[in-house]
């Protein structure tokens, strides 16, 4: 009986589903016509009895999936789908195949169904797909070739721009960009479709290491379009890799008659990031004077300004911003609303207004920034003195998830660190700690509370443990070779752990930070201060900040060192390196 339900059901589903709602309206077209006796010839749709057939076929077919033996399943809905030709169940048969994990069967599947259907857009990316997924890179040129053929010439870009992502996981990098370039040859000589080419084929060399290959094909692909956004793009990201070369083609883009605002703000965070705030700035002024209705960019405007302590600029450009979302309406709009009272909260807060900073935190109601929201009420609490209001706080922060758990329990945990309880920071953290021993957010907090504490061998064993753990621990190996460093002990081990922080992520400006300062503790100054002012340029802070002014204090050039450490000061003037450094040093900057 039960067994008899369950066929039940499943019919009723089937009578009900988009599946077959299709092959039913196929099957009432007209078929063939018949002559009749005065000779006339009359229409006749297809009959009953294979319209019980199909269905009998497509429900045998649906239950045998769903009972365990998802083989047959799909092969029953494939002689369905062959008999019939309808490219609904040809989809679903291919759906059902790559659901059973059959790899060569989802092949077998895709490829009937783009033999009866050759100028198939779905049928050809089906099979795409499903070599992709195999690795049969040489075997994707074909219907690469034919996607690219059947579809709309609007849509044809988008598919030339997915390119890079559908091939992101191949074995060998260099065979897919070869296989690309090659599928791509027809593409590249229409000059509609050239510089989305060029991007492709060029994105994939990068994936292969190839940036020399990749630079020339952004080339090439802004020779056949100089307007056109792909080839600036990938220049973008070329330039992000650290190839010098490509910015001037992301320029060339720009002083084209009209550059997408998307495409120049992408620009302007690349400058943030390379510290480059100018010329972020310019950036900027342009897009907003050229599209003053462009929101984002006169967000980002008013971050960097806000970045930089200029707090009036910043709240102009945040009040453009706001102007413009109470126009669009919305949730994105409500969402950017938040974004901006954040922002106008932490320069408030920084300015002494407190009770503007927790009116406008009030405001902030996007899901997922309640823990944000609570920390910046937490440090307007400390800033009060109120260190355990600050911990209440953080405490009635609502948790979604077990991650929001654990993110309170940290941001707890650094309260009390950096404001005089490291002993209670350390207590509460190795309490996790014993009962998630592998835990790499408990290791790394437990052993920065056990540094405050003043426990530098139990800090050291704590981040030796992590790095075992996990061995691209970057964080780890940067702490503890500053560790070294900063207490003059071990120094040519400091450095190598420090360099390896580097290689792992080469763009941390803090981790350079660190290797200037281990360079002057072995008393090269000459190359701390290369590093370190290049450092403070890419991240203006006041912790980097203290050390480029002390190797310039100690190189006899202390009017720049007190120019350093002003900027430092208007950064964070509560920075306890930075003053411990001054005091140390008996400066006033």
């Amino acid at each position: 009986m039960q067994y008899l339900t369950r066929v039940i059901a499943l019919a009723a589903a089937m009578v009900a589903s988009p599946l077959m709602a299709q092959v039913q309206q196929a099957a009432q077209q007209p078929v063939r016509t018949t002559p009749e006796p005065g000779g006339q010839a009359t229409t006749r749709a297809t009959n009953t009895m294979f319209t019980a057939r199909l269905m009998y076929e497509l429900l045998l077919a649906e239950f045998s999936f769903q009972d365990g033996d998802p083989q047959s399943g799909y092969r029953f809905m494939l002689d369905a789908a062959r008999r019939t030709g309808d490219e609904a169940l040809f989809r679903r048969a291919t759906d059902m195949a790559i659901q059973s994990r059959s790899g060569p069967g989802a092949l077998e599947v895709a490829r009937a169904w783009r033999e009866a259907h050759p100028d198939s857009v779905d049928a050809n990316r089906y099979e795409l797909q499903v070599l992709l997924a195999l690795n049969r890179l040489a075997e994707t040129e074909a219907p690469m070739r034919a996607t690219l053929a059947a579809l709309p010439k609007d849509d044809r870009e988008d598919f030339l721009a997915a390119l890079p992502q559908l091939y992101s996981r191949a074995s060998d990098k260099t065979e897919a960009a070869h296989v690309v370039e090659h599928a791509l040859d027809n593409a590249l000589k229409d000059p509609a479709q050239a510089a989305a080419a060029w991007t492709a084929i060029g994105r994939l060399r990068l994936q292969a290491g190839d940036k020399v290959g990749a630079l020339a094909a952004a080339t090439l692909g802004q020779n056949a379009d100089p307007s056109a956004r792909w080839p600036a793009l990938l220049a973008l990201q070329l330039a992000a890799s650290d190839e010098p070369q490509a910015e001037s083609l992301m320029q060339r883009y720009l002083q084209g008659a009209k550059p997408l605002p998307e495409v120049q703000l992408a620009y302007a965070r690349w400058l943030i990031d390379e510290g480059r705030l100018t010329d972020a700035h310019t950036q900027l002024a342009a897009i907003t004077k050229r599209d003053p209705e462009f929101a984002e960019a006169w967000l980002l405007e008013g971050g960097l300004y806000a970045q930089q302590r200029d707090d009036a600029q910043a709240q102009l450009a945040l009040a453009n911003y706001m102007a413009l979302l109470k126009l669009k309406g919305g949730a994105d709009a409500s969402e950017g609303m938040d974004r901006a009272r954040l922002t106008l909260a932490r320069i408030a807060a920084r300015r002494g207004d407190y009770p503007n900073a927790e009116a406008l935190l009030d405001q902030i109601e996007t899901p997922g920034q309640a823990l944000t929201v609570a920390t910046e009420r937490a440090a307007i609490r400390v800033k009060q003195g109120h260190l355990d209001d600050a911990i209440a706080a953080v405490r009635a922060a609502p948790e979604d998830s077990p991650r929001d758990t654990r993110l309170k329990l940290l941001a707890e945990a650094q309260l009390l660190r950096e404001n005089g309880r490291a002993e209670q920071s350390y207590q509460m953290l190795n309490a996790e700690l014993r009962k998630e021993p592998t835990d790499e957010d408990l290791i790394y907090d437990t052993a920065m509370s056990a540094e405050r504490m003043g426990k530098p061998d139990e800090m050291e064993a704590l981040l030796r443990r992590l790095i075992e753990l996990k061995p691209d621990a970057y964080n780890a190996m940067n702490a503890l070779g500053y560790s070294l460093a900063d207490r003059g002990v071990r120094l040519p081990e400091a450095k190598s752990l420090i360099e390896k922080a580097v290689q792992l992520a080469p763009d941390n400006a803090f981790i350079q930070d660190s290797l200037g300062w281990v360079e002057f503790r072995l008393g090269h100054h000459a190359e701390a201060e290369r590093i370190l002012s290049e450092a403070f340029r890419r991240r203006p802070d006041a912790e980097i900040a203290a050390h480029l002014g002390e190797v310039l204090w100690v190189q006899g050039q202390t009017e720049r060192a007190r120019a350093v450490w002003r900027e430092g000061y208007r950064f964070d003037p509560d920075n306890d390196t930075l003053n411990q450094t001054l005091k140390r040093l008996k400066v006033r900057p």
